[in-house]
This record gives structure tokens, C-alpha cells and sequence, in this order.
């Protein structure tokens, strides 16, 4: 069984939320696969991971490179396990991998401003549920922090 957690951005960004999470993640000693929706999106988040702070960045590469698969940190367009992760971050509605067990976090990041966006996270949250894997919400505090809501 995996944990798949659902971030619903409300009050936070996806750009200020997803360098943390990325980070997090790391510390964990966890290789990352963060998934987008389109390759466009893949080469703006590969920006983000590199600016997001004035002194610090997230070291990693896109899909794009031939050496992905040595990477920690990998920004993709693709579904394929490049750098065999241990966490898949998702966002802009990327796709949930057909084998959620095989990693030990997957985060789907989605936009609670966004109709759309939030009822297919509803419609993911009963998917996942229903596989019998372990679902966490998580939200924003009056104080920005994330907390753990259900």
C-alpha cells in the first residue's frame, strides 16, 4: 500500500508550495519524480526548482536529459519511472501511475480555486480509497502551515 497525499492549494501557491515539498521529500532520502501535464509546464517548474529562493535551489534535471536516471530529483511530461522514485509528486492534473503501491509517497497537488481541478481530485481521493491505499488532505491553517485535515 502507498500513502498518497492530497495538497489543496488555497492560500499558497503551486510555486510556493512545491519547492518545500520537493525538499521534504529529500531529507526523507526519498528519490523524486515530480509529473506535469504538458512539457511546457515540465520546463516552468524546472525554472521554479532553480529560482524559487535568491540564495538556494533544488538540484535536478527534466525528462529531457539523457542522464535522468541517475538524477534524485527529476521534473517530467512522461509517466515512466526515469530515476526510479520513491516519491511522484503530481500536479496540473498530471495522471496517478496505474501501480500506486510501488512508491512509497505520491502527492497530488491541486489548485482549490479551480472547479475542475478539485473535483477530479474528489473523483482521485475515491480512487484511491477504493484500491484500499492510505489517503491523507492536508490544507492550510489560518497561520500557512499544513496541516493534516482528514
Amino acid at each position: 500500500m502507498s500513502d498518497v497525499w492530497f495538497y489543496h492549494l488555497q492560500n499558497a501557491s503551486l510555486a510556493e508550495t512545491l519547492p518545500k515539498l520537493v525538499a521534504k521529500a529529500r531529507a526523507a532520502g526519498w528519490r523524486v519524480a515530480v509529473r506535469a501535464a504538458s512539457e511546457e509546464r515540465r520546463d516552468a517548474l524546472d525554472d521554479l526548482l532553480w529560482t524559487y529562493e535568491e540564495d538556494g535551489f533544488l538540484p535536478h534535471v527534466t525528462d529531457a536529459d539523457p542522464d535522468a536516471a541517475e538524477e534524485a530529483v527529476v521534473i517530467q511530461a512522461g509517466e515512466a519511472d526515469l530515476n526510479a522514485p520513491d516519491a511522484v509528486l503530481l500536479v496540473d492534473n498530471a495522471p496517478l501511475p496505474p501501480d500506486l503501491a510501488r512508491y512509497t509517497r505520491v502527492i497530488l497537488i491541486f489548485d482549490g480555486n479551480d472547479a475542475e481541478a478539485t473535483a477530479a481530485a474528489r473523483e482521485r481521493w475515491k480512487a484511491v480509497k477504493s484500491a484500499g491505499h492510505q489517503a491523507s488532505y492536508w490544507a492550510q491553517d489560518e497561520g500557512g502551515r499544513w496541516v493534516k485535515k482528514g
